[in-house]
């Protein structure tokens, strides 16, 4: 063999270990890259999870600040009740009428007739008063003035 034989075969193997080079070179890129895509992939997961849990958490805090909200109204609307209940058994029981006329603001009409039975039942208790249950007529013609436009009608003036 001569120099030149002996440097083509150093050059062919130069370029075989350089092509090798290159495919590993290659392989590990794409390999690299196909990694890459899958902890990108990963994370995006990871944080949109984070951030469905993160809505979530927010929409039944929201939906526990409504029920409380709606508690407290209830609430509210209950001791009005009571509050009305109670005044009208005051009111009759300091009166003790046979019959009564009842005369309230037209937009309490509803009010007044949902605590009526519960109103002569306080107050034909017999614990309570020992008196019969007087006749209450409900004036439909003739109502207590409106409240104010601007206020609540059931808040204290």
């Amino acid at each position: 063999m001569n120099d030149a034989d002996v440097s083509r075969q150093i050059q062919q193997m130069v370029r075989f270990i350089r092509q090798e080079a290159e495919e590993k070179a290659n392989e590990i890129s794409v390999s690299a890259e196909e990694e890459s895509n899958m902890e990108k992939l990963r994370l995006v997961e990871a944080e949109k999870k984070k951030i469905k849990q993160d809505y979530e958490r927010k929409g039944k805090q929201e939906n526990v600040t409504r029920i409380e909200v709606l508690q407290a109204q209830d609430d509210v609307v209950k001791a009005m009740k009571d509050s009305a209940s109670q005044e009208l058994v005051r009111s009759m029981l300091s009166l003790r009428e046979p019959a009564v006329l009842l005369r309230c603001r037209e937009i309490d009409h509803k009010l007044v007739e949902s605590i009526l039975d519960e109103v002569i039942k306080d107050y034909t208790d017999t614990e309570k008063a020992k008196v019969a249950a007087p006749s209450i007529t409900i004036d439909t013609k003739v109502h207590l003035p409106p409240p104010p436009s601007n206020e609540d009608p059931h808040a204290p003036s």
